[in-house]
């Protein structure tokens, strides 16, 4: 039996027990989940023999460190910006540290420091970044050595609600904040089409979605995800002509999320009458109302202004669109608003009553890679390679198994000593993707591949 590894598990969020299950499985490891409140921790680990809860606030150097020291490897699930500071306790004890978030530019300046230090720094482990890495980096690999190119990439990935679950006009469900969903509407994209670079801002993200063909029984769309344009480098595809990573929807979801832009519902600025020490009560047409800077606050009034905001000339859509929001209340003087300091948080909040997963509701996670390949004899094929999960009903969501458990296993690879590779790493090399993709299958986590 192999001695005891003692693990440091940061963060009690969404993702965290799935990991945590996975690595109590084999009765060697101990994991301490550290929270800024112990209640929170506690609430996970009360379920789970081995694993102990304590109180760590990670913004306290000497109380982290000490954390990191007392453990062999560190997990850190916190928010990203958190990072970096975790991988300097680490490199100072030095440590293994495993998180599932793309690798920062702070973090990256940690990357001399790590392999000095002799210490696993592995990062972008979870779905996306993560299992789509590992999935897309197969294929290539396999076009390369068979000598030839990569003229096309395109992966888009969604976390939704599985079908029977997308009963709401946006089609979409929270499995906790909104508000890191409505901020993504914000975000500029950029990738390569064609072999021309484009560059899309984030008030014309929605407008450039389109249909993405996986299944007929899905009406999905896509749209860029940040900047994707150096995964060419990346993934050492210079032929590739487009480039493109990026989100999935079910369709009329951009359309009515552009509707909300339009609006101005993004504005996340302070404002005093929103502010939860505001006096009395605020429906929700005077919110609509202010925000809209309409002199009528009755529902045909804000209705008929909102309509001037729907960009789309298909009438369905238009239809569907004013249906959701009548379905919101967010024009409605008998719907009070949760006042949480700015238009876009009023609007989290309401979302967020609206459109939480219910008792029993399940999620999905969908994600496609697909390759226009040039083969060494000039002949071309299309490559797909597909994932599709489904969250157990009162049990572990698909988004939460397929980001808790790849950490899971990059975790106990380490541990193993059978992931070796010091620095601040993500996926990239065989070596290092290959142990874990050849675990996932026993996960119920794998890949439909298809050439057409």
């Amino acid at each position: 039996m192999s001695a005891q590894k003692n693990i440091l598990l940061l963060g009690s969020g969404f993702v965290a027990e799935p990991c945590l299950e996975y690595l109590l499985r084999s009765g060697n490891n101990r994991v301490t989940v550290a929270c800024r409140r112990a209640e929170k921790a506690q609430e996970l680990t009360s379920k789970y023999p081995g694993s102990t809860a304590v109180s760590l606030d990670v913004e306290d150097d000497a109380a982290l460190e000490a954390a990191v020291a007392a453990h062999d490897l560190t997990i850190s699930l916190i928010p990203y910006t958190q990072h970096a500071r975790v991988i300097k306790a680490a490199i100072k004890a030095k440590k293994h540290v495993v998180t599932t978030s793309y690798i920062s530019p702070a973090m990256e300046e940690l990357d001399a420091a790590a392999k000095e230090a002799g210490i696993v720094c592995m990062n972008e482990i979870g779905l996306d970044p993560g299992i789509d890495h590992l999935y897309a980096l197969k294929i290539i690999n396999e076009v390369h050595a068979e000598g030839g190119k990569i003229k096309s990439f395109e992966s888009f990935c969604g976390g939704l609600p599985a079908p029977e679950a997308s009963n709401n006009p946006l089609g979409y469900k929270f499995s906790w904040s909104a508000r890191g969903v409505l901020l993504a509407l914000r975000n500029n994209a950029r990738y390569w089409q064609d072999g021309k670079l484009v560059e899309i801002e984030g008030k014309d993200l929605m407008d450039s979605a389109r249909p993405i063909f996986i299944y007929p029984a899905f009406a999905l769309v896509g749209y860029g995800n940040r900047d994707s344009s150096h995964y060419r480098q990346r993934y050492n595809i210079p032929h590739a002509e487009t480039c493109v990573r990026g989100s999935m929807r079910y369709q009329g979801f951009p359309e009515f999320a552009k509707t909300l832009v339009n609006m101005g519902f993004l504005d996340d600025t302070p404002r005093s009458e929103l502010s939860a020490a505001a006096a009395g009560d605020l429906p929700w047409n005077r919110v609509t109302q202010q925000l809209l800077g309409q002199a009528s606050a009755t529902p045909e009034d804000l209705l008929a202004a909102i309509e001037a905001k729907i960009d789309t000339q298909d009438p369905e859509l238009r239809k569907r669109i004013i249906h959701g929001i009548k379905w919101l209340g967010i024009t409605s003087p008998s719907v009070p608003a949760v006042k949480r300091g700015s238009y876009l948080d009023v609007l989290c909040a309401r979302l967020e009553e609206l459109m939480m997963y219910g008792e029993g509701e399940r999620d999905m996670i969908i994600l496609q890679h697909k390759f226009e390949v040039e083969n060494k004899d000039g002949s071309h094929n299309t490559r797909t390679s597909v994932t599709l999960m489904y969250g157990e009903p009162d049990g572990f969501q698909a988004m939460a198994k397929t980001v808790g458990v790849p950490c899971g296993i990059a975790t106990q690879l380490i541990l193993d000593g059978k992931l070796t590779t010091t620095g601040v790493i993500a996926p990239m090399t065989p070596e290092i993707y290959q142990p874990i993709m050849d675990l996932l299958p026993s996960e119920g986590i794998n890949a439909v591949e298809e050439t057409v």
